[in-house]
């Protein structure tokens, strides 16, 4: 009697030097894959998304994927067995020294001449979107600004793209750091280009004081900010009606205009990882800031803790030693923020990573780095200040979604990219683009997700072509000829980095 057949089932190995390939789906005992030169048969059950080891592979020895060392073995596996928690650990402990070792990078080829419609700034900048933000300096007048941003949205509806107030609990009983990364943060979103009018609402005893905010946002155009405290007025809601009716006034003229893709800042994020967002979503978001770095944009990538264990792939991308001096600082720093508090640095990925099949940090940091492409590092930037400089920048800021998505909107990111392999409705004050991993998220949440990657898993090498297509969706929503769910489902938050004493 004969033995059935084996079933063929799709697993993908990101580089040939890799030990693991990554199951595309659910792997049963007996199925057969094959990658590249490698044909294994399957020992074991393999969730969907989860490595699966290409060799039999014994205790101390390194694991790679993405072709780095991603940890190593506690338990010997055999060719075809499952690889996760319960066999593989993180090799990283404590703190790291660094050496530079600048990558010899050949000259990148001309971009092709793209261009979108945006809004021309008195500074130079360039908005995706003609909107009033409705910014409080504490959160005790968050439900005034809501009202007015609400009221606001039903008068001028077809005048201006929107009215839209950000919810924060800050502003009173802060300290030393914490106090001014609230400032940092609001007065990065006072001098955004995505808002053409900016109406600021103060209570008038809080910490931060109306008069210290409006001096961090510094040289900002004065004729397209409004501002009061709601203790001096006797009726806040229609004293802030009567602020919009002057801003939306000044903004009628306003028009977009035709400008090169170097004036585009995009800000690159992940979020809910799973085992196929470094071999889909963040691979399509990098190839994306490939193609605009080359044409003179600018591109942020942040999440300093999940670059831990990946640091020195982006280290040694840096633009000179003095901006490697820079990405070391901002790491290292980071590094005794979190042994200042008692936590480890080197920190297992989230329950929602580890059940999408990613095992340790230094698995989870290499996929993650992968949205910055193979561009140049220009600059890093600590958190709340404003880029300068065209290229891949570095922002300081954790990884929490909320937290470092508004970090890099108030840096002056005009547009987001945010890659999801769990789904996430979030939506944050400039246009937010989901992009999934993997078709099944894309299906099931159709009104979170904008753009699918999944199909990558099937067609690896349609990633250029992809890349263009997504490239061309971003200029559109820039464009404003879409909108992002987030956009139409009116979700547009902002979280700031809390880290002291609150009185």
């Amino acid at each position: 009697m004969t033995s059935a057949p084996s079933r063929v089932a799709r697993a993908v190995r990101v580089r040939p030097t890799d030990d693991v390939a990554v199951a595309v789906d659910a792997l049963q005992p007996g199925d057969a894959i094959s990658v590249g030169d490698a044909t294994v048969t399957v020992r074991e059950e393999v969730p969907a998304g989860h490595k699966v080891a290409l060799h039999a592979l014994r205790v101390g020895d390194i694991v790679h994927k993405y072709g780095w060392a991603i940890g190593r073995i506690t338990a010997e596996v055999d060719a075809g067995g499952w690889i996760h928690s319960h066999n593989l650990k993180t090799q990283l402990e404590g703190t790291l020294d660094y050496t530079y070792e600048p990558l010899t990078r050949p000259t990148a080829p001309p971009a092709p001449e793209r261009t979108w419609e945006g809004f021309k700034r008195a500074d130079g900048r360039v908005g995706t979107r003609n909107e009033v933000w409705v910014i409080n300096t504490v959160g005790c007048v968050n439900w005034a600004a809501e009202k007015i941003a609400r009221t606001a949205n039903e008068r001028f509806a077809g005048v201006i793209d929107g009215v839209h107030a950000f919810a924060h609990p800050y502003g009173c009983s802060q300290l030393g750091d914490d106090l001014g990364h609230t400032r940092q943060v609001l007065a990065g979103l006072m001098r955004h280009p995505n808002a053409g009018g900016v109406l600021v609402l103060g209570l008038g005893c809080e910490n931060n004081q109306l008069d210290a905010l409006l001096a961090e946002a510094g040289d900002v155009d004065r004729s397209r900010i409004r501002f009061f405290n709601t203790q001096d007025v006797f009726d806040e809601v229609q004293s802030g009606v009567t602020a919009l009716n002057e801003l939306v006034d000044r903004m009628r003229d306003d028009r977009r205009e035709t400008v090169p893709a170097s004036a585009l800042v995009l800000g690159n994020k992940c979020g809910g990882s799973d085992g196929f967002s470094g071999i889909t979503a963040n691979p399509l978001v990098g190839r994306v800031a490939d193609r605009l770095t080359a044409a003179g944009g600018t591109v942020l990538l942040t999440e300093v803790p999940e670059m831990f264990g990946a640091e020195r792939v982006l280290m040694n991308r840096a633009a000179s030693e003095a901006v490697y001096r820079d990405v070391v600082g901002m790491v290292n720093s980071f590094k005794e923020y979190f042994l200042r508090h008692g936590q480890p640095v080197y920190e297992n990925p989230s329950p929602g990573n580890k059940a999408g099949g990613l095992t340790t940090l230094e698995e989870k940091s290499l996929g993650a780095i992968q949205k910055g492409g193979s561009s140049t590092v220009t600059s890093v930037l600590r958190y709340g200040q404003q880029v300068r400089t065209p290229g891949l920048a570095l922002l300081e800021a954790p990884g929490n979604d909320g937290v470092s998505s508004t970090a890099m909107v108030a840096s002056g990111a005009t547009v987001l990219c945010f890659t999801t392999g769990r789904g996430t409705p979030l939506g944050f004050p400039a246009p937010t683009i989901k992009v999934a991993s993997n078709s099944e998220i894309a299906r099931k949440k159709p009104h979170w997700i904008d753009f699918d990657a999944g199909a990558l898993l099937d067609d690896p090498a349609a990633m250029d072509a992809t890349a263009d297509r997504l490239l061309s969706f971003v200029l559109d929503v820039a464009s404003g000829r879409n909108l992002t769910n987030n956009e139409r489902n009116d979700v547009r938050e902002i979280a700031i980095w809390k880290e002291g004493v609150t009185l």
